[in-house]
């Protein structure tokens, strides 16, 4: 097969879908590999690294997008990308499509068969970790006096006490921050709903760290006294109400940071997304940084551990078939996106009002015996398509 690695060119996005390593690897299983000049080139890859590998260097993501017949990235499709796909074209990038109706309708008009990526991931992916991690030394340069901050210092001077920190959610984003925000020396809070995985926490932490189920009443209560917010909850697109509203906001110390990594509107009502070049901006009197893509800070460290987690699923795909590979993965399956025209993808069904096929359904795999995987949301849609014709 012709799989072909594209250069990402979402603003402030240093990262790379596969390295020298997953090149080598599927030019030896046979595969004819395309990589676009540059695209590894912010992440440590130089095009020789790629060439070495057995790749085939091109100067445009356009002829990689005219040869290919499975391209991957990181990031959306972006809006100058929308007339490049071709019918029954494999894609796998992260596509988060019930946030993006105007992507998805792009990739149903081409008809081809998109998976979305931070649906796939059966371990969690390695961008959530690296996301966690890097939101939390953001969050505190964030809060640095020359950014606009309080300027105090993660775990304090003589005399002068450190970061009081509250991380929002503790799945696998937040708890890498809790790990960097610890390990530094702040004062942490971790907020959750589930007693189970606070408990969890606390014993891993010894104690050191304070515990409290989120909702309104206990974070209206700590906000006031909290120098910096991780948040790291999924909140539901469909929500009606905010987690943290602009009262509670004002609430906070003038110099006070919030850190938004999960980048859900609806959530924090004094959010709006950020990019890497103009990172933070000041509502309420605190620092807000709010960068789509942090993990693309870190693109050398994130590059190596992503590309390593998804070279499967290329391999599965390459060596199966779409309908094959779906069936012996079910978290594959669960991130089927849009197939030659039709939405498979149950969020985005749900939540932009739009119907939708069911994965095994589409594929013709009612019936037989398939890898089960949990559903990636609450969110559920019974607006099915009256008629399907391939």
């Amino acid at each position: 097969m012709k799989f072909g690695i594209l250069r990402d060119i979402k603003n402030g996005e240093f990262r790379v879908i596969a390295t020298p390593t997953e090149v080598g690897t599927l030019v030896a299983d046979g595969n004819e590999v395309y990589i676009c000049s540059g695209a590894g080139y912010k992440a440590g890859f130089d095009d020789a690294d790629y060439a070495k590998a057995g790749g085939i260097i091109t100067e445009t993501n356009e002829e990689i997008w005219a040869t290919c017949d499975f391209v991957a990235k990181v990031k959306e499709i972006e809006e100058s990308e929308y007339d490049l796909p071709r019918e029954g074209q494999i894609i796998y990038t992260c596509i988060h499509p019930a946030a993006h109706r105007a992507e998805v309708d792009a990739l149903l008009a081409k008809k081809v068969i998109a998976f979305t990526a931070e649906d796939s991931h059966r371990f969690g992916s390695p961008n959530c970790e690296a996301a966690g991690k890097a939101g939390a030394f953001m969050g505190l340069w964030a809060m640095m006096s020359n950014n606009g901050g309080s300027g105090k210092f993660a775990s304090g001077l003589a005399g002068a006490p450190g970061v009081r920190a509250i991380v929002c959610g503790a799945g696998i984003v937040g708890k890498a921050a809790i790990e960097v925000l610890v390990n530094l020396g702040c004062q942490v809070t971790v907020a959750d709903i589930n007693v189970g995985i606070l408990r969890d926490i606390s014993s891993k932490y010894s104690g050191k760290i304070s515990t409290m189920i989120c909702n309104r009443y206990n974070l209206e209560a700590a906000l006031p006294s909290t120098d910096l917010v991780i948040n790291s909850v999924r909140w539901p697109k469909d929500a009606t109400e905010y987690m943290i509203d602009r009262g509670m906001v004002a609430s906070m110390r003038r110099g006070s940071v919030i850190c938004d990594i999960s980048n859900d509107y609806g959530c924090i009502e004094t959010f709006h997304e950020t990019t890497h070049e103009d990172p933070t901006y000041i509502e309420e009197g605190v620092v807000h940084y709010c960068v789509s893509n942090i993990p693309g800070a870190i693109a050398g460290s994130t590059s190596v551990s992503y590309a390593a987690s998804v070279l499967p699923h290329f391999r599965n795909i390459i060596s199966n078939g779409v309908a094959g590979a779906c069936a012996r993965d079910g978290f594959l399956r669960r991130s089927l996106t849009c197939y030659r025209g039709y939405l498979t993808h149950e969020e985005t069904s749900g939540i932009q009002g739009r119907p939708w096929i069911p994965p095994e359904k589409i594929l013709g795999l009612e019936g037989q015996p398939l890898d089960p995987a949990p559903k990636t949301t609450v969110t559920r849609s019974e607006n099915y398509y009256e008629e399907v014709t391939l």
